[in-house]
């Protein structure tokens, strides 16, 4: 009878890329798999003799590191890339996308889009994303396989799913009753800033997410520096104004500046304005590539330490959902070195989602939530640094999610590619159709 322990899956890298306990690269090292956790990390003739693995998969040149964690992004608008993209980004959401939005916006439109995006994803390592979308229960059931975290909208004025505040956070309690004790989807609450968000809704959300022990996140550009429902002439001038640390100031007077805080952020924060953000103990999601696209001007990225700053994608219309890529961007406009930008787009983002417990490293008791990349003869040296600064997105091979493959060998294992290739094509010609009539 053997006496090694049982394992689902053991998998042996050429290098292994914790993130932590310790940021660093380990050659010839392996992962030991059970019940969809982290069961062992350590050298692979150790690990073998240690477990009897159902199934052993080598990957010879390959780098094995957490899932990249797409810490903010819009899934469902992969099926809104033909819109033109220019800032600045209030303008955009405005005149371009929220017309398109008001005409399309269905629950199957958010569930086809949202699909799309997460195979999109999975070709790109990401296994967790944070997600925006005015359908939040169809976004969460078509994010599967993938680990999400889904935004529940709050609103003065109506949207696709409710009318009033009062009615999208009686929908909101009753989608998080729902998903509770999910291992999967995990909910937080995303006051919606635009055209309008009184102080008595933030205080409203802020006064829920307490009673529930839930996050909040905000994108901090969408989000005028003094209340809308001031006098005239200071909120058209608030409007008008960029945000800055007079917007900060007025979210801790409403109590959101906290732990469980997440600001999205759009252009650069100042040396005041990220002290506020760490004095509170938020965290933040920069989107290097949207803010560029859109229009900021290039420079060095906002960063909290401590693991509290992610990375995100922002809107899957104004690109494509790479994290690798918004890697390589932090990694230029900040001057970071390889692993510094992977522990960003991995522990980083984790933290930002309240997940840091579970994903964003390989560590014994979390969830193998992995990526497999294959650098061929491009690996040696500075790993982390012919990942950030060399590989693409097409050099991703495999990806697991809670242990499961999601992805092997570059071919997909949780999607139909046939069905999801039809899906643009399909909504295009809708699209065009309602545009006609």
């Amino acid at each position: 009878m053997s006496t090694r322990e049982p394992a689902d899956l053991l998998i042996e890298p050429r290098w292994l890329l914790p993130v932590a306990p310790l940021n660093t690269v380990l050659e010839h090292h392996a992962v030991a798999i059970s019940a969809g956790r982290i069961a062992a990390v350590g050298p692979a003739g150790q690990l073998r003799a240690r477990f009897e693995a159902r199934e052993r998969l080598v990957r010879a040149q390959h780098a094995l590191l957490p899932g990249l964690v797409n810490a903010d992004t819009r899934a469902c608008h992969a099926l809104l890339r033909s819109v033109p993209v220019a800032g600045p980004r209030p303008r955009w959401l405005a005149e371009q996308l929220a017309p398109l939005e008001q005409r399309v916006m269905s629950a199957d439109f958010v569930r086809d889009g949202t699909r799309l995006a997460a195979a999109e994803m999975l070709r790109a390592g990401i296994t967790c994303f944070a997600d925006l979308s005015p359908f939040p229960e169809e976004a969460a059931r078509a994010a599967a396989p993938l680990r999400a975290a889904v935004g529940l909208p709050v609103g003065d004025l109506p949207t696709p799913w409710a009318e009033s505040a009062t009615a999208h956070l009686e929908r909101a309690e009753a989608l998080w009753d729902q998903y509770r004790a999910d291992p999967r989807v995990t909910l937080y609450f995303a006051p919606l800033p635009h055209p309008h968000l009184s102080d008595a809704t933030l205080v409203r959300v802020r006064r829920v997410a307490d009673e529930l022990e839930a996050r909040i996140a905000l994108h901090l550009a969408d989000l005028p520096a003094a209340p809308l429902d001031g006098p005239p002439g200071v909120a058209d001038a608030a409007a008008a104004a960029p945000y800055g640390a007079r917007t900060l100031r007025r979210l801790a007077a409403q109590g959101l500046l906290r732990p469980g805080f997440t600001a999205i952020d759009a252009g650069a924060l100042r040396h005041e304005e990220l002290e506020l953000l760490a004095r509170h103990g938020a965290t933040l999601v920069c989107c290097p590539q949207a803010q560029l696209r859109l229009g900021a001007a290039p420079g060095p990225l906002p960063l909290l330490g401590a693991d509290r700053t992610g990375l995100g994608t922002d809107s899957a219309a104004i690109g494509a959902l790479d994290v690798l890529a918004e890697t390589r961007l932090a990694a230029l406009l900040c001057g970071l070195t390889g692993l510094e930008a992977l522990r960003l787009a991995t522990l980083g983002g984790a933290t930002a989602l309240g997940l840091a417990a579970h994903i964003g490293s390989i560590e014994p008791g979390k969830a193998a939530d992995l990526a497999c990349l294959d650098l061929g003869g491009g690996g040696a040296g500075l790993v982390a640094d012919a990942i950030v600064f060399s590989a693409t997105r097409s050099a991703v091979s495999d990806v697991w999610c809670a242990g499961r493959a999601a992805l092997s060998a570059g071919q997909l294992r949780a999607f139909d590619a046939e069905e999801l290739a039809a899906l643009p094509q399909r909504w295009a010609q809708r699209l065009g159709a309602e545009a006609a009539a």
